[in-house]
């Protein structure tokens, strides 16, 4: 390779490291901090959220989950080889959510971004092990329209 490829490679490069950093800081930038929410009953959680659904060892789903008055939940989720299903039962713990399903357990903390809106974070483990971590909006948000497209 001669020293002017090698010179022009570098240059791509480098505007390329730039330009990526740039992106992130941007992109921080525009969610930036973020406040916890404590949930004092489950009617503040009801009704329907909508987000992304990361479970170990496979690619990211669309969900939805509709959470009920009578502390009931359903799970919806869209995979590529089909639609899988869940329900069960969450209740209120220390301003936490505790999911306890059929395919598994976690734990879900709200927080609202600098924008106002509400966001669920799911930590948890499914019955066979394998671990999953879920992020959703309550339906009709921009962010959940935005995370389900």
């Amino acid at each position: 390779m001669t020293a002017r490829r090698l010179r022009s490679l570098w240059a791509v490069v480098g505007v390329t490291l730039v330009a990526g950093f740039a992106a992130s800081l941007m992109g921080c930038a525009t969610v930036g901090p973020v406040s916890t929410v404590m949930v004092p009953d489950i009617k503040s959680v009801t009704g329907t959220w909508k987000g992304i659904l990361y479970v170990s060892s496979t690619e990211p789903d669309y969900i939805t989950l509709t959470i009920r008055e009578d502390s009931s939940y359903d799970l919806v989720s869209e995979q590529r080889i089909g639609t899988s299903r869940g329900s069960g039962k969450v209740v209120i713990s220390d301003g936490r959510l505790i999911f306890e399903g059929q395919k598994g357990h976690g734990v879900g903390t709200l927080a609202r971004n600098p924008a106002g809106e509400l966001v669920m974070d799911i930590q948890g483990t499914m019955n066979d092990n394998r671990t999953l971590t879920a992020k959703l909006w309550p339906s009709g948000s921009r962010s959940a329209t935005a995370a389900t497209k």
